[in-house]
């Protein structure tokens, strides 16, 4: 597949209403593999490579025609967060009769925070299992019933209720709502004065196996700059892996397996486990500056509206420091959207200026829990009043062309039309998520911009492979899953097929060009839950 990436074959010419420009496998290949490479050390945020993909995407960026669009005429916006580092966990269950369960960090358990600024201490510190951890009041749904949970630990289940049973259709069915995420099982504990979570990991829960749990966990988590970080999260945050959750539910005289039925049932009550946690660990709490990166190709129209494509350049750095091979490189999560910008950015650079203008944003801490999208959306350099709508890139396809094109959150704003349009003059159809559950929709940079109202857009090539059908697509995603997702296998390949990116890259771009030279502004449906923040940003900028 070599040939695929320098052949004139992997060259796409883009028919539009400006004029031919040209997506360029080989250019993006090159661009991924420096940006995944050793010297780069997996891109960890307050790094080294922090400045060396700034660097890089900079000199990308102007070479290609764009100016500086940060903070202060600069390329980057400032991002303050403070960085959390556990060092020396040691913990155990303290269980009926006398004995304990140790754990160890990685193994048994993952040991975080960002809710304590000082280190973490527990004496016998009661378990509770609440279930999913859910309060929705709106779908009449509360796993706590009044319990008062304050300085106890919670143990929970990964997902929503519908996710084993989805014909019970109170959560959506298969697809996952953001109660299902981790993020707000620690969120809805801390709103409790809960002391700790243990989410109990499930490979298809959770959508990704335990390595990636492990290495997700192994090294630093950042936050924004909160008075007091204990409102928003517990002090501590955990998974637990499915074996010592077993061996834990067994010693307790309780039953997992019937728990995990019975969690699914608006009639739930939360369990009391009659087991404690011991030990604690140290935490540094230091306040950091990290970097978006930002670049701008002023409109000639209407300068002061804006079209968005983003993608975060941050990954896992030195995620596996015992391991022969140590670091994450991320090559396709996110070399591939990164590298992506700058070929986009190569193309609107070569074309006709733009009626709009156009940003490309590089975020940051997308790893930590999209930190640095939270923080533009919080503190946009550009009015979110104005901003018209964008694309969000984040591990696109290295597999070869597809038959299909998968919308995150397909049926919530009208760029679904502009992709069926597009999609269909390449002979492709929109079909839907192939898992719902994992919540995919929840788990990228477009999200804190789509709570403010701005419609993005995260669009990719499906698993229906035009060599091998979906057998083959499904077999990739698996494998990629299983082996690479957050771990040191993620690297950049010669053998890549990267023909399905650059139909994929083809379609933001005609979508892009679109919208930056016309004055139609993208709609939310009337059922999206993001409409009434855009008619608020709409009634500002009218």
């Amino acid at each position: 597949m070599k040939s695929l990436l320098l052949a004139s074959s992997a060259l796409l010419c883009l028919s539009t209403a400006a004029e031919a420009q040209v997506i360029s496998a080989a250019r993006i290949s090159d661009d991924i593999k420096v940006l995944s490479s050793d010297a780069y050390e997996g891109r960890g945020i307050t790094t080294p490579a922090e400045q060396k993909t700034i660097d890089y995407m900079v000199k990308g960026f102007s070479a290609a025609g764009f100016q500086p669009g940060g903070d202060n005429g600069g390329w980057t916006q400032d991002v303050h967060l403070r960085q959390f580092v556990v060092s020396d966990p040691k913990l155990a269950f303290d269980l009926p009769g006398g004995g304990q369960i140790d754990l160890h960090q990685g193994q048994e358990i993952t040991v975080n925070t960002r809710g304590a600024l000082s280190d973490v201490a527990f004496d016998k510190t009661p378990l509770v299992f609440v279930g999913y951890g859910v309060t929705a009041p709106e779908r009449g749904w509360d796993d706590f019933k009044g319990l008062d949970v304050k300085g106890k630990i919670l143990v929970e289940l990964i997902n929503d209720p519908d996710f084993a049973e989805p014909q019970l259709m109170t959560f959506g069915g298969k697809a996952m709502t953001y109660y299902g995420r981790w993020t707000y099982k620690y969120e809805e504990a801390a709103r409790r004065g809960a002391a700790g979570v243990l989410i109990i990991h499930d490979t298809d829960a959770a959508a990704y196996g335990w390595d990636t749990v492990r290495n997700s966990n192994n090294g630093s988590k950042f936050d924004i700059v909160r008075p007091d970080p204990s409102k928003v999260s517990p002090k501590l945050e955990s998974w637990i892996s499915h074996e010592t959750a077993d061996a834990l539910f067994k010693a307790a005289g309780l039953d997992l397996a019937a728990l995990r039925v019975k969690a699914r049932s608006k009639d739930f009550q939360p369990v009391p486990m009659n087991v404690t946690l011991s030990g604690g660990y140290k935490v540094t709490a230091t306040e950091i500056t990290t970097h978006n990166i930002l670049a701008r190709l002023p409109g000639t129209k209407y300068p002061d509206e804006t079209v968005l494509f983003t993608g975060h350049w941050d990954h896992l750095g030195i995620c596996a420091p015992q391991a022969a091979d140590k670091i994450c490189n991320g090559a396709v999560d996110n070399g591939t959207g990164i590298a992506t910008l700058l070929e986009l950015a190569r193309a609107f650079g070569k074309a006709k200026k733009p009626e709009r203008s156009i940003v490309m944003i590089a975020f940051t801490a997308e790893e930590s829990g999209l930190l640095g999208s939270e923080y533009y959306a919080s503190n946009p350099v550009y009015p979110l009043s104005k901003t018209v709508a964008g694309i969000n890139m984040d591990a696109l396809n290295v597999n070869g062309a597809t038959k299909d094109i998968v919308v995150e959150g397909v049926g919530q704003s009208s760029l679904d039309d502009l992709v069926a349009k597009y999609a269909a003059a390449q002979n492709r159809t929109i079909t839907p998520e192939p898992r719902p559950e994992a919540g995919g929709f929840f788990r990228s940079d477009h999200f804190p911009l789509v709570k403010r109202g701005v419609p993005m857009l995260v669009a990719s090539s499906g698993d229906d492979m035009v060599k091998g059908g979906k057998a083959a697509g499904e077999a990739f995603s698996k494998d990629y899953t299983d082996n690479r997702y957050h771990q040191p296998g993620d690297e950049w390949s010669a053998d890549w097929d990267l023909s399905g990116l650059v139909e994929d890259a083809t379609l933001y771009y005609e979508i892009g060009s679109v919208l930056a030279n016309s004055h139609q502004w993208p709609a939310w449906r009337d059922t999206s839950e993001f409409k009434a923040a855009r008619d608020v940003t709409d009634t500002e900028r009218k």
